[in-house]
């Protein structure tokens, strides 16, 4: 494993957040490796795929109802095929430029829009690379699914039977977890969080975040938890978005709950080992390092598509409570918060479909490819 290159897209966080995990852990296995990330929606790449990602972050802002209408229609064979032939031809000569440059042995999508780039430039046989395409969701959508990739690495062990039963081989497929930051293998303890933090052991700790998009509607959270008469200690993650960080801090100086605010931080592991719920949107990175410290999810305003369908997952699995439209989320706060067995049955839940070294597996599993 000599020379890497990993192409990402950066339309929200989380498929930048698991080339970052992959590409750290490279580095751990083989510190010598030549190792690059690349923005595939970057206008440095190509200014026809930065358009193609304006678009896109329009449409779920105004028109969310029109994203849910196309992942529909591109979910089955018939959509998946005409959508990659589009999107392949159009995006091949951006991944050519780029193996041109870096001249890799290795290619890893962690987005479908390069991995039908890839696809279609391997198709053409002007190139020679190991292909692995990381799936950064909790389900199976078609347009992840193209010919000539060697390896897939997949959430869970059900998504690799959905591609087993689609024709794909058993060796072409690794349920091994989505890939997290390392920090995550470890856990700190509860107490030393909440102390680091100035938190009280005595009252309840509720983590909000919102998404990389900044979709999560935050400072609706809150005012709907000012219903509750119970005081909580409330962390709340803004991210990079500033004109939110200070929404927050003036919401904390009138609000009768603890509020802390935080923009953007690498104390996430923290927050998240001092909390007893995180209420987030169903973003597959973020549930799956709740899921490496064991914390239960309330998880609400899903993108349609790809984010309601984890939702669907994690409720299924017991990790995670799906707030449905219409449903007030400060009565299914209380209802957790007056029932610590169900949060402690959720916890035993999520410690049994936690992944933390989902990233050293991935990269174990390509070198040993490689070795064959």
């Amino acid at each position: 494993m000599e020379k890497v290159l990993i192409v990402t897209a950066s339309i929200g966080s989380g498929h930048v957040r698991a080339a970052e995990a992959i590409h750290q852990a490279i580095r751990d296995e083989y510190p010598h490796a030549a190792v690059n990330i690349v923005d595939f929606m970057s206008r440095e790449t190509s200014w026809l795929n930065a358009l193609l990602k304006s678009i896109y972050l329009k449409m779920l802002v105004f028109v969310p109802n029109l994203y849910a209408f196309l992942y529909q229609t591109t979910s089955g064979p018939a959509g998946r095929f005409s959508a990659q032939n589009l999107i392949a031809v159009e995006m091949k000569h951006h991944m050519q430029a780029l193996v041109d440059r870096y001249d890799p042995d290795i290619v890893i999508c962690t987005h479908p829009f390069p991995a039908a780039a890839a696809s279609c430039l391997k198709k053409s046989r002007e190139v020679r690379f190991l292909f692995a395409t990381v799936m950064t969701d909790y389900c199976v959508h078609q347009m992840w699914l193209y010919d000539n990739v060697d390896l897939y690495f997949v959430a869970t062990e059900k998504m690799k039977n959905d591609l087993l039963q689609q024709g794909f081989a058993a060796e072409q497929i690794a349920a091994a977890g989505i890939p997290i930051d390392s920090s995550f293998q470890q856990q700190p303890k509860r107490q030393e969080s909440r102390q680091a933090l100035g938190l009280s052991e005595e009252l309840p700790v509720l983590l909000i975040m919102g998404g990389g998009l900044g979709l999560g509607g935050e400072n609706q959270t809150i005012q709907e938890l000012e219903e509750l008469p119970m005081k909580l200690q409330i962390l709340v993650v803004a991210g990079q978005n500033q004109q939110l960080l200070e929404e927050l801090r003036q919401q904390a100086g009138q609000s009768h709950h603890r509020i802390l605010p935080f923009g953007y931080t690498d104390q996430i592991r923290r927050l998240m080992t001092a909390a007893d719920l995180l209420i987030s949107k169903p973003g597959a990175l973020t549930i799956s390092e709740a899921l490496a410290m064991e914390l239960p999810m309330l998880l609400h305003e899903p993108i349609p598509g790809p984010e309601a369908e984890n939702a669907v997952y994690e409720s299924g699995m017991g990790t995670a409570v799906w707030l449905r439209s219409g449903h007030k989320l400060s009565s299914a706060v209380e209802q957790l918060m007056q029932h610590p067995e169900q949060l402690r049955a959720m916890k035993e839940k999520a410690a049994l479909c936690r992944r933390p070294f989902a990233a050293r597996d991935i990269v174990r599993s390509m070198a040993e490819r490689l070795r064959i």
